[in-house]
């Protein structure tokens, strides 16, 4: 069994306040849930409005889908075009 795990970091350039990080969040975490089956949740700065850390998991038996899935996952969320992503990184554990 392999678990896949990837940190994204993002920043809001347009956003204002926490209701709007929140519905940018939700928009995200939606589609990637529904289009990947995936596992995914805020997991640290909850208190900024301009930035977000998302935690995406997955369980698989080969690495290389592990690993290209979450590669996946990035990609659809650069292209959603609501936030920038500063940074990710992917382990597989």
């Amino acid at each position: 069994m392999i678990v896949g795990v990837c940190r994204i970091e993002l920043y809001l350039h347009d956003n204002h306040s926490i209701k709007g990080k929140r519905q940018v969040l939700r928009k995200i975490k939606d589609r990637i849930k529904h289009q990947f089956n995936v596992s995914i949740a805020e997991v640290d700065y909850n208190d900024k409005w301009q930035r977000a850390s998302l935690g995406v998991a997955i369980v698989s038996n080969d690495h290389h889908h592990a690993y290209q899935a979450l590669e996946k996952v990035v990609t659809q969320i650069d292209r959603m075009y609501v936030a920038e992503i500063v940074d990710y990184h992917i382990e597989l554990l």
